[in-house]
C-alpha cells in the first residue's frame, strides 16, 4: 500500500526533466486569474494530481489554461526539446475573437463578445460590474480595461467554460483512475527551484573562450575573474534552492500533507484544512509583474 511519505516525496521531487514545473501561481510573466486542484486515485496504488492555472500572459498574447500533472502513473506527457514536461496548455477562448477584440494588453472599446469553448459570451465595459465582482480597474487610461481584469470577471460568471474539461484533465492520466477530490481554493506556496547545469573547470574555460571569441577577442574579464563569478553564482543558486526546499516544498505544509493522506487512504473526509486559503488572484499581486 502506498504511503503518505512516498506521495510527498514524489511531490517534493516533482522534476521529471529540465522543463517540469511546480504550480506557479505567482508566475511573474502571467497574471493569475483562477486555479483548481483535481485529485485522482486508482487500483494498484496509482495516483495523480492535475492542477489548473488560468492566467493572462501578455507575451503569449492570450488567456491560457495551464494544467500541471503530478503522480506515479503519468502518460502521454508533452515534450519540449526532446524532454518530458509535466504540463500543457489549453486555449479556451477562440483566437480570432481574442485577436480582433484586443489592443495590446487591453480590451477594445467596441469589443462585445468572445467565443469560449464555442459559446458566445458577452463582454462588458461597465465599471460597476467589475467593482461589484471585487475588481477595481487599474485604468492607466480612462475607461481602459486590461485583459486580466476581463478574465477575472468572466471566471466569476462562466467558471465551467474556463476550467479544464475531464477530457483535458485525463490527457496525461490513465482513464481508469477516478477523480476523488476537487479543491477550488487552498493554502499554497510557490516552489521554484532554479535549475542550473553543473560545469567543470574545462567547461567553464570553453564557455569563457566562446564568449571571448564572440567579441573578437576583446572581453572585459580575465578567465580567473570569469570563473570566480560563475562559481559564486553557483553558490548563490544552491543557497536559494536549499531555502526553497526547506520553506516551500509540498511536504513542508498542511495542504499537501492532507492531500497525500486522502490519496493514501482513499478517504476524502480527511481533507480538513486549517490554513486559510490564499489562491485567489488578489493574494498574488506579483503575478504578471514582468
Amino acid at each position: 500500500m502506498i504511503t503518505e511519505t512516498q506521495i510527498l516525496e514524489q511531490l517534493d521531487n516533482y522534476k521529471l526533466g529540465y522543463y517540469c514545473q511546480f504550480i506557479d501561481l505567482g508566475h511573474v510573466y502571467s497574471y493569475l486569474i483562477d486555479s483548481r486542484l483535481n485529485v485522482f486515485k486508482g487500483d494498484n496504488d496509482k495516483w495523480a494530481i492535475a492542477a489548473e492555472r488560468l492566467g493572462y500572459n501578455p507575451r503569449g498574447g492570450g488567456i491560457t489554461l495551464d494544467i500541471y500533472y503530478f503522480g506515479n502513473c503519468l502518460t502521454n506527457l508533452e515534450h519540449y526539446n526532446g524532454q518530458d514536461t509535466n504540463y500543457y496548455t489549453v486555449y479556451p477562448i477562440a483566437w480570432n475573437d481574442f485577436g480582433e477584440t484586443v489592443d495590446g494588453e487591453v480590451l477594445k472599446p467596441d469589443a462585445n463578445f468572445w467565443h469560449i469553448r464555442n459559446k458566445p459570451i458577452e463582454l462588458t465595459h461597465d465599471k460597476t460590474v467589475y467593482l461589484n465582482a471585487g475588481i477595481e480597474l487599474k485604468e492607466y487610461e480612462p475607461g481602459e480595461i486590461s485583459l486580466e481584469e476581463v478574465g477575472r470577471l468572466l471566471i466569476t460568471k462562466h467558471h465551467n467554460l474556463l476550467r479544464a474539461t475531464d477530457e483535458e484533465l485525463y490527457k496525461s492520466i490513465p482513464k481508469e483512475l477516478k477523480k476523488i477530490l476537487v479543491i477550488d481554493e487552498w493554502y499554497h506556496r510557490d516552489f521554484n527551484e532554479i535549475i542550473q547545469p553543473t560545469m567543470n573547470a574545462e567547461q567553464i574555460r570553453t564557455t569563457y573562450e566562446f564568449n571571448k571569441n564572440l567579441l573578437g577577442g576583446e572581453y572585459p574579464l580575465d578567465y580567473e575573474t570569469f570563473a570566480s563569478m560563475f562559481r559564486q553564482q553557483e553558490k548563490s543558486t544552491d543557497e536559494y534552492n536549499k531555502k526553497q526546499y526547506q520553506d516551500n516544498r509540498p511536504s513542508s505544509y498542511e495542504t499537501w500533507q492532507l492531500i497525500a493522506k486522502v490519496i493514501a487512504t482513499g478517504d476524502t473526509t480527511l481533507y480538513k484544512p486549517t490554513l486559510r486559503p490564499n489562491t485567489h488572484w488578489t493574494n498574488w499581486p506579483d503575478s504578471g509583474s514582468l
